[in-house]
């Protein structure tokens, strides 16, 4: 996974990339493979969720996410988590800047 995140007048902006082939029903279907693409992302600072998204397979492969919140400070740590339909999971963090 690729972080980046920045504060700028005190909103917080993240793009993120999630590497991930994301192989839809109809592709593994296709090539003869199961199925797998990210179900869910979950991005937080602390204790406090800053971003949830439940996805499908309508996404590309190694789909990137931009978003924006608030209240956050320089130095504190965010972290990003997804998990896909094979229940395989993946987390990884950025130090706000």
């Amino acid at each position: 996974m690729r972080i980046k995140a920045k504060l700028k007048n005190d909103i917080v902006i993240v793009k993120m990339m999630a590497k991930h082939i994301m192989l839809s029903q109809t592709e593994a279907k296709r090539f003869g493979k199961t199925a797998n693409y990210i179900t869910n992302m979950l991005g937080s600072v602390g204790d406090t969720i800053v971003f949830e998204a439940s996805t499908s397979q309508t996404l590309s492969r190694n789909p990137y996410v931009k978003f924006r919140f608030k209240g956050a400070k320089k130095g504190d740590i965010l972290k990003m988590y997804w998990k896909d339909l094979l229940g395989n999971e993946k987390t990884d963090t950025a130090k706000i800047k």
